[in-house]
């Protein structure tokens, strides 16, 4: 609510808030879509991830189940690829097996950007976290310490936004490409899988936007107190 009482600042959030409601709304309706529509060749998401990572070369990543709904990723960590619905033979979930077993191959082959991304977590958790109590008390009570200190921390949390869209579209690419080349998968098919996936990557492109249109908003308020 603080963001009511400098007007300006509403110039660069609501658009972005605007973007980003958009986003989710794009990635529900388009994985709710083709969540209906059953691939030709009948194979589930978790056979999809696994015959991706057997073509690839690429073993020891475990592909499990999560209740969490939409919540599939890849942890590097434990090199564990989770599917929201791992028996579904949907186009939507057979896309999005692929994207996050595209997530796995970039593991394998030592993409930069991933790597980097993964480094970055620690910081950007802790950052998103303090940065915005921080910022706010230093505001209040006009601590310029405080205001850089919170305004460094949620910078740290931009970079992280930024540097997870190469690594999203590179998996996608990635996903689609494999998808591809594997031939079990008619052109409407992978035209479906593409939607789904740009209609995902846009969720992160809003959360960058969002993100970096927040910091903008903080520096324009601290230079204001200043």
């Amino acid at each position: 609510m603080i963001w009511l009482f400098y007007p300006e600042t509403l110039v660069l959030l609501i658009p972005a808030l605007l973007f980003a409601m958009y986003a989710q709304y794009k990635v529900q309706s388009t994985y709710k879509k083709y969540a209906q529509v059953p691939t030709q060749a009948r194979i589930n998401a978790s056979q999809v991830a696994r015959d991706i990572l057997s073509r690839e070369g690429i073993s020891g990543v475990n592909v499990e189940g999560t209740q969490r709904r939409l919540g599939d990723h890849y942890d590097p960590r434990s090199k564990t690829l989770r599917l929201s619905a791992p028996e579904s033979i949907s186009v939507a979930a057979v896309g999005v097996a692929a994207h996050e077993a595209g997530h796995a191959i970039q593991h394998a082959r030592g993409y930069a950007p991933l790597a980097l991304r993964s480094a970055v977590v620690p910081v950007a958790s802790f950052g998103s976290q303090l940065a915005f109590p921080l910022f706010f008390i230093g505001l209040f009570f006009q601590a310029e310490v405080l205001l850089n200190v919170g305004i460094a921390l949620f910078a740290a949390a931009v970079a992280f936004t930024l540097i997870t869209l190469p690594v999203e579209f590179n998996a996608s690419r990635r996903a689609v490409a494999v998808l591809r080349s594997g031939g079990t998968m008619s052109s409407t098919e992978l035209g479906a899988v593409k939607q789904v996936l740009t209609a995902a990557a846009l969720t992160y492109v809003a959360a960058a936007a969002m993100a970096a249109m927040q910091l903008l908003a903080m520096l324009l308020m601290a230079n204001r107190r200043r």
